[in-house]
């Protein structure tokens, strides 16, 4: 059975709710942030060099990245349902998105929450770059949504909840508000029952 170690408000919330869909049963570890730092605490460099969440454990396997472990439990499993057909034209869709989040996204959206602790006046380079990143990233995924239901097309997939954590930390921060496509998509998310189960873990 695959452990999960989870701390709160942390990208593992991924890995349970990806293992909710499809229903596949796993145990969970919790990790308490350090007190002080807010960060992830020395408990996971126990597990994974790293020392970070999401860490899943299965048998021989000691996994880290959110990304590498959303693969590994896809491929491990004999359902299709949340992963289109190689080849078939959402599975490119659903490919780019699944990456979207760590890749072009995670970038600016983490940059934006660190710089909010520091009081900033905007006008330096990393601010800048920061600020058009934001306005290209955002623009793109509201338009994609404009003319789908989900990221891979009109069926909610694996990329869907890639891109989820990052959207909800935009939102905390602000960066929606202009984006009435991605709030909706947000909404209706965060209806899905194994969603609701993810949030009763924190």
């Amino acid at each position: 059975m695959i452990t999960i170690h989870h701390l709160k408000k942390s990208r593992s919330k991924r890995v349970i709710w990806l293992l909710e869909e499809l229903g596949i049963p796993y145990n969970i570890i919790n990790h308490q942030r350090d007190p002080i730092s807010n960060l992830a605490p020395k408990s996971l460099a126990l597990i994974h060099p790293l020392a970070k969440a999401p860490i899943i454990v299965d048998g021989k396997i000691t996994l880290c990245e959110s990304g590498a472990i959303m693969e590994y439990i896809l491929n491990k499993t004999t359902s299709n349902q949340l992963r289109p057909a190689i080849n078939s034209a959402e599975y490119y869709q659903y490919l780019e998105w699944l990456h979207f989040a760590e890749g072009s996204l995670a970038l600016p959206v983490i940059s934006t929450l660190l710089m909010q602790m520091k009081k900033r006046d905007g006008t330096s380079p990393l601010d800048r770059y920061i600020a058009k990143e934001i306005s290209v990233d955002f623009s793109y995924i509201d338009q994609t949504l404009s003319k789908q239901s989900y990221f891979a097309g009109n069926t909610f997939t694996a990329a869907d909840i890639m891109m989820t954590i990052m959207l909800e930390i935009a939102n905390s921060l602000k960066l929606l508000n202009d984006k009435t496509n991605i709030k909706n998509y947000l909404t209706n998310i965060q209806k899905r029952k194994a969603y609701q189960l993810v949030v009763s873990h924190g």
